[in-house]
């Protein structure tokens, strides 16, 4: 059974719950997705679906090779499965596969923040503001060792690039599901902007 799905993140929302608690909930558009190719341990090595969404504009010959028979999706993501038995190439896959207190993970891409400095991106403390340090309130201070390597590590935190990575967001409770309109409400925040794609699987862990 495929417990997984791909879906857009449109943005967030609220709505009281049975119990009148108005709860943060986040909408994220599922379905039109469709079973593209299917991996088993004895050809592949492990068991996976790989699911289709969204519409492309253009692909390439290879691409419409591999989805020959099937629409065009713009996006293909693999979903790792502890049986692919019963599973076949066209199987649809809608917001069915949840419904209302199921606990999902959810994997997106942060919104991305450009170049940011170690007090921004890391939360350092920064410099002291006197005693001639007036110039130094927001760097790193010293990224070296002495003697003894005598380099800089590698994956050492410092200024650079910040956000724009792969983020998953455990144990989200669904609030209420709608096939008729391919939307999914899961409470809390998911990462990534609006229109962002996310993929939404069943928790394996329990609050």
């Amino acid at each position: 059974m495929i417990e997984g799905i791909i879906g857009k993140k449109l943005g967030m929302t609220q709505l009281y719950s049975d119990k009148g608690v108005l709860e943060p909930l986040t909408a994220i558009e599922v379905g039109n997705c469709a079973v593209t190719q299917v991996k088993t341990t004895e050809r592949d090595g492990y068991n996976a679906v790989q699911l289709g969404f969204g519409v492309a504009k253009k692909l390439s010959s290879p691409e419409k090779g591999h989805l020959k028979g099937l629409d065009q999706f713009r996006y293909l993501r693999e979903l790792r499965l502890d049986s692919a038995e019963g599973i076949k190439v066209g199987d649809k896959v809608d917001a069915s596969v949840f419904k209302a207190g199921d606990l999902v993970d959810v994997i997106g891409t942060s919104r991305g923040k450009g170049f940011a400095g170690v007090v921004k991106r890391h939360h350092f403390r920064g410099g002291p503001k006197t005693h001639g340090q007036s110039d130094r309130t927001r760097h790193p201070g010293a990224i070296g060792s002495t003697t003894t390597p005598g380099r800089v590590w590698k994956g050492q935190r410092m200024a650079g690039h910040m956000g724009d990575d792969q983020v998953t967001v455990q144990n989200l409770v669904v609030f209420q599901t709608s096939v008729e309109r391919n939307l999914l409400l899961v409470k809390g925040a998911v990462p990534g902007a609006k229109n962002g794609l996310v993929i939404i699987k069943k928790s394996g862990r329990s609050k």
